[in-house]
């Protein structure tokens, strides 16, 4: 018996114009027909086109329901797009969609609003967010932005929405329940245990009636393909594009160094002449938003590990140069001078930028932070290959020269003279927050899903000893002293406000409100499911 067939995904929202937007969905079968309705009656349809995601596997560490993978295998995933025009701004047009697969049986979504991109003057509540990467309290956080705020205008996502970017699953239907999709489209399944009190969460329904605009994390980028035995170390496996050129030299630069094909062509979003979707801006409403591809390759920082880390190549590989790491690489050059850090002073200089009310830049490598993440600087790894007198190599380092970290020293000035008032980011799995002497608001929302802690109090970052360079183990690198939140801060140990959120109970989520001007964030305490939400911090834009 053929089963009935389903969507991959509810449909989401991408790409709005002053009088369009993109209606994108997923499914498992090419079909002969996807389409969306829209309309007061829905008596308005456009046909999609469909396209078939090249990159999609499963392996070994997928969590499929009933399926047993030894190594990674391709997964047929179709993509259907959909333009809807016509719209008008300010005016919400109900809308659903439906895909026919190739026997005739059809599958219909739940009706959903759309809009067209809002005008500049209308009021937006626009939700910050970051490193979903399927954690624990990620589908509980999404559940408590609706349930707090309602529906939201537009989110905006810096960077790790899953871990490995070419694992379907990961995307669209991990068995434990909490994949990237079903949990911002209120269709997750995620329970949550404490005290042996069972909760489940569904996420909520938020980008089938909001777009998403993002921005390329260090879990959006895979390595080297079909090096490996498994997606994880694929993952795990990219290298410099100038070393892929001369170790496979006449193959493919990008297969054999690294890759963002996956996101590329699951999301519509607006794209640069320069950076194509990679790093873009864009105008929403009040806002000129500038998304920035700010982001290296996660090494470990332990220098008693097997494995190739921030500082040091593993023990094993010291002859093996193909097997190197070549430490926290950079994957696009953002230093003054390149080609991106060139795109972005024009477009500062733009009318666009230079008109918009409020001018915001999202990126995923933090400026500013009391995470672990920040340490070393931003910066091409500088390599110190050490040799023994037979001239067998006896260690590869890493330095990171602090005075040459490409975002404080290039990127942060420039958006100060630009007049940026706000820069969201990510990474280390926390909140908090800086203000620079000029005003400039820096906010890290990213203690969604879980944390790995702040490097305050008694808690310091691990850092290497005996290097050149002075590695900071406490408090933010740069010099900025974090903001202690303005309404209900956490309390430490010595029952002081603490300036940060880092837990893996409290998760927390941000909203700014275009209207106002103001960003608010909040925190639900996981281990106390009945609790309420709290608002902790409000900060206004000047």
């Amino acid at each position: 018996m053929i089963s009935a067939p389903h969507l991959l995904t509810d449909p989401f929202l991408q790409l709005p114009t002053t009088n369009s937007v993109q209606v994108v969905w997923f499914t498992e079968f090419s079909g002969k027909k996807h389409v969306v309705s829209y309309g007061e009656n829905l008596d308005k349809s456009s046909l999609a086109i469909t396209t078939k995601l090249s990159r999609t596997r499963e392996d070994q560490q997928s969590k499929v329901a009933n399926i047993t993978i030894n190594q990674p295998v391709q997964r047929d995933i179709w993509r259907h797009e959909a333009e809807v025009t016509g719209l008008t701004a300010g005016v919400r047009v109900p809308y659903r969609v439906m895909s026919v697969r190739e026997d005739g049986a059809s599958v219909s979504s739940d009706v959903f609003t759309l809009a067209p991109t809002p005008e500049p003057g209308q009021a937006l509540k626009i939700l910050l967010t970051s490193d979903h990467q399927l954690k624990p309290m990620t589908a509980a956080n999404l559940q408590k932005v609706v349930e707090t705020v309602g529906q939201v205008d537009g989110v905006w996502f810096a960077g790790d929405l899953i871990n490995v970017s070419d694992r379907a699953s990961e995307w669209f239907d991990d068995s434990r329940g909490g994949a990237l999709f079903p949990a911002l489209q209120g269709r997750a399944n995620y329970e949550m245990a404490h005290n042996g009190v069972k909760t489940t969460y569904t996420g909520g329904e938020i980008i089938q009636h909001a777009p998403m605009f993002t921005a390329i994390g260090n879990h959006e980028v895979m390595g080297r393909l079909e090096r490996t035995d498994s997606l994880n170390n694929e993952f795990n496996d990219p290298i410099p594009r100038d070393v892929a050129q001369k170790l496979y030299s006449g193959q493919s630069l990008i297969d054999n160094s690294f890759n963002t094909y996956t996101y590329e062509e699951i999301f519509s979003l607006p794209q640069s002449k320069a950076g194509g979707k990679r790093y873009y801006a864009v105008s929403f409403g009040d806002v000129r938003l500038v998304v920035l591809y700010i982001t290296n390759t996660w090494r470990t920082p332990n220098l008693n590990t097997a494995y190739k880390g921030r500082y040091k190549e593993a023990p094993q590989d010291l002859e093996h140069p193909e097997n190197w790491g070549y430490g926290q690489l950079i994957f696009e050059p953002i230093a003054k001078g390149s080609q991106q850090y060139n795109w972005l002073e024009a477009e500062l200089k733009s009318a666009e930028f230079q008109q918009a009310k409020y001018k915001v830049v999202m990126f995923h490598h933090p400026p500013h932070t009391l995470g672990d993440n920040i340490v070393p600087a931003y910066t091409n790894p500088v390599q110190i290959i050490e040799r023994e007198q037979n001239g067998k190599i006896s260690a590869v380092r890493y330095e990171y020269p602090k005075d040459a970290d490409y975002i404080n020293r290039d990127v942060v000035p420039l958006l100060e003279a630009a007049e940026v008032q706000f820069v969201l980011y990510g990474h280390s799995h926390l909140w908090n927050r800086f203000v620079s002497p000029s005003g400039m608001h820096f906010l890290e929302t990213s203690n969604v899903g879980n944390s790995y802690g702040a490097a305050w109090g008694n808690k310091k970052r691990e850092i290497p000893n005996g290097y050149k360079e002075d590695y900071v183990a406490l408090g933010d690198p740069y010099g900025l002293e974090p903001v202690t939140p303005t309404i209900a801060p956490l309390l430490g140990e010595n029952s002081q406000p603490i300036p940060y959120i880092a837990s893996n109970e409290i998760t927390v989520f941000s909203i700014f409100d275009t209207g106002k001007g103001i960003v608010s964030s909040y925190y639900f305490d996981t281990s106390q499911p009945d609790s309420d939400v709290v608002k902790f911090d409000e900060f206004k834009l000047k």
